[in-house]
């Protein structure tokens, strides 16, 4: 998983296996642990390598960008991973840029979010809703 950094921007590499750690960007020093914004997923490679190899759970949120929904939900997820740093991970699929890795969930309507916990899925959710009730839905609250 490629992280720019905070501080300077420099672009860090973090292996999904180590999002529960304490990383740092070496060129500033800055944290770049833990995860407090979503997350987005470019290619059905990193997908699959989050969600094999995370140690912490990682709820999905698949959405597109003509979706009203989706980006009603969007701030409400943004909530849910600051609150949750270090917790949970919080990471975006479009449906639209990643067809397939929608279609392997069977992702009918948008927005989904798909909580997953040692690289299986543990439960669903559709619809927008505040970020206090996608986590009491999902089991995170």
């Amino acid at each position: 998983m490629i992280r720019p950094c905070p501080g300077c921007g420099a672009k860090n590499r973090l292996p999904e296996a180590r999002l529960d750690g304490a990383a740092r960007c070496p060129k500033c020093k800055t944290a770049l642990l833990p995860l407090a914004a979503p997350v987005a997923l470019s290619s059905g490679a990193d997908f699959d390598a989050l969600i094999r190899d995370s140690p912490l759970p990682v709820l999905v949120d698949f959405w597109a960008a003509w979706c009203g929904p989706c980006r009603a939900v969007a701030p409400e997820l943004e909530r849910l991973a600051s609150e949750r740093a270090g917790h949970v991970v919080v990471a975006k699929v479009d449906t639209e840029a990643l067809p397939d890795v929608a279609g392997r969930f069977g992702i009918r309507g948008i927005p989904t979010m798909v909580l997953f916990r040692g690289g299986s899925e543990a439960a669903r959710v559709s619809g927008a809703m505040p970020a206090e009730a996608i986590a009491a839905q999902l089991g995170l609250a």
